[in-house]
C-alpha cells in the first residue's frame, strides 16, 4: 500500500493497525468513563458531542451507536464522505453530522455552549494556533463539559531518535520549543505534560486525568508481538497498567488528557 510517499507492506500495515488498536482502546475506555459521569446529569438522553478532526468517524460512529449525537468537524471532504458511509452502515446516520471546517472555524460552525463533550485527537499538533483552538473548544462546551485531548509528546520522540542513532536530532527535539527534531520533521509541534496543562488552564479548563498512550507499543519489536502467543494481549495489558504511572507516562508517544470547562 502506498501511503505518505512511501510503500507500506502488508505486515507493516498490520502492525500499524495493532498499535492503533491499543491506542484506541485505552483512549476509548477513559473517554467512556468521563462521558458516563457527564450523562448522569440527564440519564438516557444522550450527549451532544463535537469531534474536531474526527475524520472518518473512528470515534464518532461508535459513540453514535451508544446513543450520542456527534458532529464531526474536519477539513477533508473525502474523510467526511467516508464518515457518512460508516454512519449509514451502522444505522446511525440521524445521529452523526459531518461539517467541513477546521479549528479556526469551530465556534462559528457549532455555536457557543452547544456541546457536552469535545474530542480533539491528534489535531492540536497541526493547527495554526493551539491557544486559539483551545479557547474555541472551551467556548463550544457547556459548563461542566468534557474535553478529550490527545497530543503527541516531546519526550517520546527524543527517545525514539536517540534509539535510532540520530543523537543530534534527539538533542534538537529536546531543546526545540515545539519538540521538533529538524526542518524535515513532519510533525509541526509536540507537547510536554506541564506545557499542555498550562495551556489548558489558560483556556479555562480543569485537568482531571492524564494517561500515557503507546508507552511500549512503538518500542517492542513487531516480530516478537507477531510470533509469541498472547504477546499482543500482554502488550495491551502492559500499556493499560503503565498508562497512569507518572514515570512511564513521561515516555509515552501520546498523552490523553480529560478536562472539564
Amino acid at each position: 500500500m502506498w501511503r505518505g510517499g512511501a510503500w507500506i507492506g502488508l505486515e507493516d500495515l498490520m502492525v500499524e493497525r495493532r498499535r492503533r488498536g491499543v491506542r484506541t482502546a485505552l483512549v476509548g475506555e477513559a473517554l467512556r468513563v468521563a462521558l458516563a459521569a457527564r450523562e448522569r446529569t440527564d440519564p438516557g438522553a444522550g450527549l451532544d458531542i463535537v469531534d474536531l478532526g474526527g475524520g472518518t468517524g473512528g470515534f464518532a460512529v461508535p459513540l453514535a451507536v451508544e446513543g450520542h449525537r456527534v458532529t464531526v468537524v474536519d477539513p477533508s471532504p473525502d474523510a467526511l464522505a467516508s464518515l457518512e458511509r460508516r454512519a449509514r452502515d451502522e444505522g446511525v446516520s440521524e445521529l452523526v453530522r459531518g461539517v467541513q471546517g477546521d479549528a479556526a472555524e469551530l465556534l462559528g460552525l457549532t455555536g457557543e455552549s452547544t456541546a457536552d463533550a469535545v474530542l480533539c485527537h491528534g489535531v492540536l499538533e497541526v493547527v495554526d494556533d493551539p491557544v486559539q483552538a483551545l479557547q474555541a473548544m472551551a467556548s463550544v462546551l457547556r459548563e461542566g463539559g468534557v474535553l478529550s485531548l490527545l497530543v503527541a509528546q516531546r519526550n517520546a520522540v527524543v527517545l525514539a531518535r536517540a534509539l535510532a542513532g540520530h543523537l543530534a536530532e534527539a538533542r534538537i527535539a529536546l531543546q526545540d520549543p515545539d519538540g521538533r527534531w529538524g526542518a524535515t520533521d513532519p510533525m509541526p509541534r509536540r507537547f510536554d505534560e506541564a506545557g499542555i496543562a498550562a495551556q489548558l488552564a489558560d483556556a479555562g479548563f480543569m485537568v482531571h486525568t492524564v494517561h500515557g498512550v503507546r508507552t511500549f507499543a512503538d518500542l517492542v519489536p513487531s516480530a516478537f508481538v507477531d510470533s509469541e502467543p498472547g504477546a499482543a494481549e500482554s502488550l495491551a495489558e502492559l500499556e493499560r497498567a503503565a498508562s497512569q504511572h507518572p514515570a512511564f507516562r513521561a515516555l509515552a508517544t501520546q498523552l490523553h488528557i480529560l478536562a472539564t470547562r
